[in-house]
């Protein structure tokens, strides 16, 4: 896979996570936004709760947007991201209040859904059931797919890292310490090709009967 090291790539890349995961735990349902990446002061990602942006056909949609500064983080931190604001827009589109406190404090609709959509969901009494990781069964499901890390983060400093609140017109991705993957990546010394494993396993390339080196 090529590495996402341009924005248009990076965003390409978002919008296909973003259909695949609708497909999984959404049956399509949701109706898609539009992507950005920008700066999200004090959160991971945000989705609005108005229709901010309108397409040449005249549709408005939300927006769902990454926080450019933490885009450098495992791609299982990513994706529960991404499915944490799918999680907001699914609760949006049938009138579900996941939100009180301007957005910012997550009540247990929200938890509920997330649940459901194999996030692993804690409580922090400022921001309610809001601290988001990805379980065992999601990451699974990002390896069966292929998707890999991506290779590119705005300098942001700690602003986008540090926990605070959001505004009324979007519900934020409020951060916790960055983790370290979950996951390992081994790689054929003879024809390059890399896989993905939750743990520590001992695998041969069939191709090259290579034993395959972690990375």
């Amino acid at each position: 896979m090529k590495q996402t090291i341009k924005t248009s790539r990076t965003a390409g890349y978002l919008e296909k996570l973003f259909r695949t995961l609708n497909e999984r735990y959404f049956d399509n349902s949701i109706e898609e936004p539009i992507i950005t990446i920008q700066s999200t002061p004090r959160a991971y990602g945000h989705i609005t709760v108005a229709k901010a942006w309108r397409k040449g056909n005249g549709d408005l949609r939300h927006e769902l947007n990454i926080a450019a500064g933490t885009l450098d983080r495992p791609i299982e931190e990513i994706v529960a991201t991404v499915l944490h604001e799918m999680v907001h827009l699914a609760n949006l589109q049938a009138g579900v209040r996941d939100c009180s406190r301007s957005g910012t404090y997550h009540n247990k609709r929200f938890k509920t859904t997330a649940e459901a959509c194999d996030l692993r969901i804690e409580y922090d009494p400022r921001i309610g059931w809001s601290v988001t990781s990805p379980t065992e069964a999601l990451i699974d499901f990002i390896i069966s797919n292929g998707w890999e890390d991506i290779r590119m983060s705005r300098e942001d400093g700690c602003i986008s890292r540090t926990p605070g609140r959001g505004s009324p017109d979007r519900t934020p991705t409020t951060p916790t310490t960055p983790k370290k993957s979950s996951t390992r990546k081994y790689i054929c010394p003879g024809c390059k090709m890399s896989v993905r494993a939750t743990r520590e396993v001992n695998i041969i390339c069939g191709d090259c009967g290579l034993k395959m080196v972690r990375v």
